[in-house]
């Protein structure tokens, strides 16, 4: 049994100390924050998406970007303020885009994806955990002819199962997802692609459901408020220098696991490792269903508006709609000109649905140039990084978890 530090109390920390406590090992959950899973772990889209587990490096996409880039309402928005990081990750991407590595990536992380889906459908199962979980596949929809056909194309090397490409009618749409049927924009519908193994869920709820599991029934020690200052290497032990509100704290571990999504970069720069992850912004609105007609004209089926590149959930008694990219840094401003793009979609889609009441929300991706995640070792022995996820945080970290685990363990 080792001792480990996991640095992050988000998706990827609480998956990982989960992962490592069922293999028997001591675990101390360390966050700097005052409750767990508050910051990119809060309010994301909520799906659970091998459909939506596409890498973005495609020419397509580059061109997309530029034309986007300035556009205050576009999908992705650029600060074109100077930044060495921002453009060091840009240049990556360009890179990881020219090396054409887009399919093999994207099956890489479609198999992820599958089973990481599996091993929440069963921690929800063994562990009683309550999420929100909706396991009624994903519908992607489309009012474009053009990204219609370039999705209905993509069928011969993404249908697979687990995967499975489910080409659409506009009237299989309507029948598969009813609440459809109550705006006058559902015949611009063309079709759409359905993924009947996706699921959805409550990343917030699922991790501090999970974090009370790890505490009560795993021994697991969470330190929250607590602040990470330095790590150093002691003969064969690694020391944590922690700050507890006015308290400073040393303690040893024979392993640490950094899951501090964009701010794993910082420890990346302090330890010497090279690394390229870059804050991408993303933008949600949760909308309370309090009166019976919203409920109903709610949709329940999960859905991917792939034009305007938009997720909606439903979870429970709200509705979450997501979406946008935006390179601004380490900023978590709620600009509304992100906001209202997703409020107008809802009006456009679901008119009966009311946004009287919505929580705005802004969460910062951390992602790596090629959208691949990290679950490698520092250079410094016995720490390694789980990160880098960018959108796929909750569809990838409970497999990425597992990679980790065999690391540290010496199984890969």
């Amino acid at each position: 049994m080792k001792k480990i530090a996991v640095i992050g109390a988000g998706i990827a920390g609480t998956t990982t100390a989960y992962t490592l406590l069922k293999r028997g090992h001591n675990v101390t959950i360390i966050d700097y924050r005052r409750y767990p899973a508050m910051a990119t772990s809060y309010a994301n889209g909520g799906q659970l998406s091998a459909s939506n587990a596409e890498t973005w490096n495609t020419t397509k996409n580059v061109i997309s970007g530029i034309k986007w880039m300035f556009k205050p309402d576009a999908p992705l928005l650029f600060n074109p303020s100077p930044e060495i990081q921002k453009y060091k990750w840009m240049f990556g991407f360009l890179m990881a885009t020219l090396k054409g590595e887009h399919k093999k990536n994207t099956l890489e992380t479609i198999d992820m994806a599958k089973k990481a889906r599996e091993i929440y459908f069963k921690i929800a199962d063994e562990e009683g955990i309550e999420f929100e979980l909706l396991k009624k596949g994903i519908l992607r929809f489309y009012d474009s002819k053009k990204e219609f056909k370039l999705d209905k194309d993509k069928a011969s090397w993404l249908n697979q199962e687990g995967m499975e490409w489910d080409i659409l009618t506009t009237e299989e749409v309507k029948n598969l997802e009813p609440a459809f049927e109550n705006n006058k924009n559902y015949e611009k519908i063309l079709g759409g692609i359905y993924t009947k193994s996706d699921a959805s869920g409550d990343i917030h709820k699922f991790c501090t459901s999970l974090e009370q599991v790890l505490v009560e029934k795993y021994s697991a020690n969470l330190q929250l408020n607590t602040n990470v200052e330095h790590i150093t290497r002691q003969k064969n032990q690694l020391v944590l220098t922690m700050r507890n509100e006015n308290e400073l704290i040393n303690e040893a571990f024979d392993n640490v696991v950094i899951c501090a999504g964009v701010g794993t970069q910082k420890f990346a720069n302090r330890l010497g490792d090279k690394m390229n992850v870059y804050p991408v912004k993303g933008y949600s609105i949760t909308i309370d269903l309090k009166d019976e007609i919203s409920k109903k004209c709610a949709p329940t089926v999960s859905l991917i508006d792939q034009p305007v590149k938009i997720v909606a959930s439903r979870l429970g008694n709200r509705f979450r709609v997501a979406g946008t990219a935006e390179l601004a840094g380490i900023n978590t401003d709620i600009r509304q000109d992100r906001i209202r793009p997703l409020l107008k979609w809802v009006e456009k889609y679901f008119p009966n649905v009311s946004t009287e009441t919505y929580t705005p929300w802004a969460g910062l991706r951390p992602m790596t140039p090629n959208m691949m995640p990290i679950t490698r070792e520092s250079k410094m022995k016995g720490i390694y990084y789980h990160t880098g996820h960018g959108h796929l945080g909750w569809t990838l970290s409970a497999q990425t978890a597992q990679m980790v685990a065999d690391r540290i363990e010496g199984k890969s």
